[in-house]
């Protein structure tokens, strides 16, 4: 699945500097205080949603402090629980597909700030539903290669529930394993079952086509979706774009 992009693999291994810490920090509890008040309570045992939130935290480094403190105040129903959802749809300059999972107390002021981001970047936001069907949910998971053979562990993967498997990225001691959403957390638990380490694990978008960008394209989508990730209440970008290899290397 190509359309797993080669933005989000440099985007991780850019990792966070200390400036964006604490706004990713404040993303991550954003989800955690929803995931406990949709997903089904405070026990990340039973609620998938809260299950996969704590374990994107404890990725990102959270101290664990951090982590109860956010559920706790989702499962007291104080301040900062009254956050919805939100996606918006447009191109970026190029004309490829953007999605943008947003979370908010306030839909006029977020709205207003996405608007503002895509005019100024030389993007159009769309109406809901232009491009979401373009992309499908999937879950994404990272295993280490530990020396193994990556077409061995790839076989093992799908014998244990996943759709595919390739290697992460050229140069990686990974492979990403694909699965159907639903199925994320079942195929996790086979996989660590077989004493394989996972590095990270997420249900997330995937572009079912692709649209190639040029240089100049590329350079220009890459800042307007930075600006976009920039904003506190912007949770995930997606794109299907392709961006050339020139202009990912100065992102």
């Amino acid at each position: 699945m190509s359309g797993h992009s080669k933005w989000a693999q440099i985007k991780r291994q850019k990792g966070v500097n200390d400036a964006r810490r604490g706004q990713l920090f404040t993303r991550l509890g954003r989800e955690i205080i929803v995931a406990v008040r949709e997903g089904g309570g405070g026990d990340a045992n039973t609620n998938f949603r809260l299950r996969k939130a704590i374990d994107a935290a404890r990725a990102a480094n959270m101290p664990m402090d951090n982590i109860e403190r956010n559920v706790k105040r989702a499962l007291g129903g104080g301040e900062g629980t009254q956050l919805e959802d939100i996606t918006y749809e447009g191109y970026t300059p190029g004309g490829a597909a953007v999605m943008v999972q947003a979370m908010t107390d306030n839909r006029n002021r977020t709205a207003a700030e996405v608007r503002n981001v895509f005019s100024r970047n030389g993007g159009n936001l769309g109406e809901n539903g232009c491009v979401d069907w373009i992309f499908e949910q999937r879950g994404v998971i990272e295993i280490e290669l530990a020396g193994r053979d990556p077409d061995e562990l790839a076989l093992e993967a799908i014998d244990a529930g996943a759709e595919d498997a390739e290697p992460t990225h050229e140069g990686d001691e990974t492979l990403t394993v694909y699965t159907m959403a639903s199925e994320m957390d079942a195929v996790q638990q086979a996989l660590e079952a077989l004493k394989l380490s996972i590095v990270s694990a997420e249900v997330t978008l995937i572009p079912k086509t692709t649209v190639d960008l040029d240089e100049k394209a590329s350079g220009q989508a890459l800042r307007m979706i930075e600006r976009l990730e920039e904003l506190d209440d912007v949770q995930n970008v997606y794109t299907n774009a392709e961006f050339n290899d020139e202009a990912l290397a100065q992102a």
